[in-house]
């Protein structure tokens, strides 16, 4: 397995070395070699990181593109700080950013003006992202992007003008996501040429207006491919990279069969909150005619689409995990999910699964819209690919939505959430509903399955256990 890991590493990192030297030559740079030597390892180190699944090197080569040079070297520094994945910056990334950014009750803060020793690449960078000394920096406003364009900034130093290192900022700058216009319009496209215009007169780059519009509209291109999964035809892809996502957040569900009910409804919930959160005219950008209208028009349909499906795939996975979860809770708190499910396939051992003693529905409620009939496909069949820590199908939300209906299910919904709201929150119980509670909602015949296949994963657990003993002569 290490020897894997290491062969990964190596091809990624001679990958990334030659595209760093390639987009530099390519700029009319000089390179020297043993500090792009340092570069590249620093960026796949922070890549091939425990927890990123989703933000990896595979990621930064597919943002980059194949053909223009200051996109791909944008993309190879643009996920570099991600503090939430990452649980903090790690030791190389720290040594990067100390010169610029202290840490005050856990957040990390821009130093003054007395603690900042002067650098031109650092005032560039800020005033390209609009950020001022003392400000304390938010994880969903910029703050990774900031910290990584700085490093990307220091690491290109030696070797680039000031003016073309710009045009790869603020293609970072770009990639933050998801924000809507200004109260007075604007989006972020059009905000960043205006602090473009500004860093153009403060440092002299002598841009003319089209060189203002092509550098942002370059920023605007790497952005929506940073982004372009959400647009996938294929709702089961665009859900392959949501179960990508999840533990990046969730970092328990890594530990394949010991993560906890409740840890994978939280990372459900949380998901699903998001894609209920999201509207699609913030996921992708446009700036002037990048990208042209159509284009644009597609990408947004079908963000719609892919959001529609996430929304009513994770809710009927919610209902069926709060099944699985309030059983869990006769039990005891904090039950792994494989304690109540049975184990993972495909370590070679042959274990109970729950979803092979669920009874087949002799009268399944069929779907009413082509909606409800995808997302139906997609808990019965699978996704495009299983991950480490969870399969592709889900023969439980199968179960439930054939037995009782989207509709149904939906409603059912409303009663999880409410048993969700004090494990959400962390406070005492003073609303919502206890385990019991939310079941004495659910059919009676539903539930009763679901726990009857529960008894048949512990019953083939006890004879395995029994077989053994029975073995063994004392």
């Amino acid at each position: 397995m290490r020897h894997r890991q290491d062969l990964i590493f190596g091809r990624d990192y001679e990958r990334c070395l030659k595209s760093l030297d390639w987009a530099i030559a390519q700029l009319g740079g000089s390179a020297d070699p043993e500090q792009l030597a340092i570069t590249a390892e620093l960026i796949i180190q922070t890549m091939s990181g425990p927890w990123r699944y989703f933000h990896t090197s595979e990621h930064i080569f597919e943002v980059g593109g194949s053909g223009d040079a200051i996109e791909i070297l944008a993309a190879l520094f643009h996920d570099l700080v991600y503090v939430q994945v990452d649980q903090g910056v790690s030791v190389n990334i720290s040594r990067r950013i100390a010169p610029f950014v202290k840490e005050i009750d856990g957040q990390l803060v821009i130093l003054s003006h007395s603690q900042l020793l002067p650098d031109r690449i650092f005032d560039m960078v800020a005033q390209i992202f609009g950020f001022v000394l003392e400000q304390t920096l938010q994880p969903a406003a910029g703050q990774n992007e900031f910290l990584s364009a700085l490093i990307g900034a220091k690491c290109l130093e030696h070797a680039l003008p000031m003016s073309v290192i710009a045009e790869v900022v603020a293609c970072i700058e770009a990639t933050i996501p998801f924000r809507s216009k200004s109260e007075s319009g604007h989006t972020a496209g059009e905000r960043l040429c205006d602090r473009l215009l500004i860093t153009n007169d403060q440092f002299g780059f002598n841009w003319s207006k089209e060189d203002l519009d092509s550098i942002v509209q370059r920023a605007v291109r790497l952005a929506n491919r940073d982004v372009e999964n959400f647009a996938y035809p294929s709702s089961a892809e665009f859900l392959d990279n949501t179960w990508n996502l999840m533990p990046e957040t969730n970092h328990d569900l890594i530990s394949a069969n010991s993560y906890t009910v409740s840890g994978y409804r939280l990372s459900l919930q949380k998901m699903e909150g998001f894609m209920y959160f999201l509207k699609p005219e913030v996921v992708f950008q446009r700036y002037l005619n990048e990208p042209d209208l159509p284009t644009y028009t597609t990408a947004i349909s079908r963000t719609q689409k892919n959001l529609e499906v996430a929304r009513l795939y994770l809710g009927s996975k919610l209902l069926s995990i709060a099944v699985i979860e309030a059983l869990s809770q006769r039990l005891g708190q904090d039950i792994p999910l494989a304690t109540m499910m049975g184990e993972l396939p495909g370590r070679g051992l042959s274990t109970a699964q729950l979803e092979n003693f669920l009874p087949a529905v002799a009268h399944p409620v069929e779907p009413t819209t082509p909606l409800e009939q995808e997302v139906l496909e997609l808990l019965e069949k699978g996704r495009s690919k299983s991950s480490s820590y969870d399969v592709k199908n889900s023969p439980v939300a199968t179960y439930i939505i054939k037995s009782l209906g989207f509709s149904e299910s939906q409603r059912l919904l409303e009663y999880a959430k409410e048993y969700f709201k004090p494990k959400l929150t962390g406070k005492p119980k003073t609303s919502g509903l206890s385990g019991e509670e939310f079941l004495s909602h659910c059919d009676r015949t539903v539930v009763n399955a679901i726990v009857q296949a529960v008894l048949k994963v512990f019953e083939r657990r006890i004879a395995a256990i029994g077989n053994f003993s029975a073995s063994v002569k004392i």
